[in-house]
């Protein structure tokens, strides 16, 4: 009797354990971030890093669809962020907030959905939906390397 006892006390926490690891995977771990906070924002801007300009900062107009914030890539700040030095990490900058380690996520299947919302919300989209717009990305703020371990990175 006491060891059944004792296994489901185990199984007990081993699932609980589970479900908050599961859920801190799940939940965006970057202080801060609500992409549905930023509704509101007609801009944001991110910073690339190049080898021959240094640090770049760009300005985008975003939108935010089922939680998730939005973005169109123009040719040239495509190109900027392909040969970012930082990787697939870029600064940004919304509202009064800065966020230091976004990663910019291909979202090829949402372009549709991306351009009719970035037409309901902006008037000028009527001009720039004609030009090219090589990459439309989903913002996922990911925790700094401080924010996880609270430990400054090494090397710092």
């Amino acid at each position: 009797m006491r060891i059944r006892t004792n296994i489901r006390l185990v199984m007990g926490t081993v699932v609980l354990w589970m479900a908050v690891v599961g859920a801190c995977a799940a939940a965006n771990l970057a202080s801060g971030w609500d992409p549905d906070a930023f509704r509101g924002q007609q801009t944001l801007q991110i910073m690339t890093t190049g080898a021959e300009e240094g640090a770049h900062w760009s300005k985008l107009w975003l939108v935010v669809i089922d939680r998730q914030l939005f973005v169109r890539l123009d040719g040239r700040t495509f190109e900027r962020v392909k040969e970012n030095l930082a990787g697939q990490y870029v600064m940004l900058k919304i509202g009064d907030r800065e966020f230091e380690r976004v990663r910019l996520e291909a979202a090829p299947e949402m372009s549709g959905k991306v351009a009719a919302a970035m037409a309901d919300k902006y008037r000028m989209d009527v001009l720039i939906r004609h030009e090219s717009h090589p990459m439309t990305a989903r913002l996922i703020a990911e925790p700094s390397p401080l924010q996880l371990s609270g430990e400054p990175p090494a090397g710092n």
